[in-house]
């Protein structure tokens, strides 16, 4: 099913892209560590940022590459916002068929257009989906692969519980599969593959690396939470997503009483999301945050990652 992965990844994972954190020193680290290192267009700012972004990445995989044939070094992907408000959409997608992006992640929109240029270069396209309703259209626009984010995922997250998400979807979709939601732990990924996914999304994990674009604090917010803080709101974007309650105390907020936010307000591409956001300072995250304990470099979270993986396996084998 993922023969187009074959032998590129250690583990399969992607990174997820994640809202100013994920730049291309993340995306590199975690591509050169063998899992699939992933970045939204919109965090290259200005527009033509983008284009030295991809050119950096392509070349810098490639010759990682070259130099070494035997190791297994993943493609990246990039995210595109399909929203109608996003006026960078046709220039960031042009830019992803210019340079050849492997893999493009969309989401908030169905992506029937999109699906037709990555496609016409040989490209894949996985969408992030948080109910089946979406997951339905996105499978009717001829994605390759769906990404499940569920209940407690970091960001724009869904309400559903991953066994009911994977299940009802496997109903009527059979190809690719990645499942999102609080995952950090190497046996969590081998535990999304035991429920009928094929890859893991992991995103929090990474907010606590050093190659990561955030603020120190943000790090350590993340480093020092738990599951119990992190706050399910709409306010900051009009869809639901998942923040740290320390960032939204510390904008003044209460986190028991936040208003439902605007979903009509929703902007992003130059129309709004390149400019200064009153809710910049509230940072997201998951329910995985009690799992991390510490701020390392992100091929040091793939080793353990893997590390765990391989030894959960082996317990299960002895098990069986």
């Amino acid at each position: 099913m993922l023969d187009w992965l074959e032998g590129t990844l250690q583990l399969p994972v992607i990174g997820s892209p994640m809202f100013i954190v994920s730049g291309p020193e993340l995306v590199l680290a975690q591509c050169q560590a063998g899992i699939v290192g992933a970045f939204p267009a919109l965090n290259a700012r200005p527009a033509g940022e983008l284009a030295t972004w991809l050119e950096r990445i392509t070349t810098e995989l490639a010759a990682c590459r070259r130099v070494d044939p035997e190791r297994r070094v993943a493609p990246f992907a990039v995210n595109l916002i399909v929203h109608p408000s996003n006026d960078r959409l046709d220039h960031d997608l042009e830019l992803c068929a210019e340079f050849r992006v492997p893999i493009v992640i969309t989401s908030l929109h169905a992506p029937d257009r999109v699906v037709e240029r990555v496609h016409a270069y040989g490209g894949r396209v996985l969408h992030d989906v948080t109910t089946l309703r979406h997951a339905r259209k996105a499978v009717a626009c001829g994605v390759d692969g769906l990404i499940l984010v569920c209940h407690g995922a970091g960001g724009h997250a869904g309400r559903l519980n991953p066994f009911a998400f994977v299940a009802e979807v496997r109903r009527f979709f059979d190809g690719p599969l990645v499942l999102a939601g609080a995952i950090t732990r190497g046996e969590h990924v081998l535990a999304a593959q035991a429920m009928g996914a094929d890859l893991a999304y992991v995103g929090t994990r990474f907010i606590a690396t050093r190659e990561a674009n955030a603020p120190s604090d943000y790090k350590q917010m993340v480093v020092d939470a738990a599951a119990e803080d992190i706050v399910y709101t709409s306010l900051f974007t009009g869809v639901h997503g998942n923040y740290l309650r320390a960032s939204i105390e510390r904008a003044g907020l209460d986190p028991a009483a936040l208003p439902e936010g605007d979903k009509t307000a929703m902007r992003y591409g130059t129309a709004g999301g390149s400019k200064p956001k009153a809710w910049r300072d509230i940072w997201g995250a998951g329910q995985g945050v009690g799992a991390i304990g510490d701020c390392p470099g992100a091929g040091e979270v793939i080793a353990e990652l893997v590390r765990d993986y391989r030894a959960a396996q082996r317990r299960l084998g002895a098990a069986g």
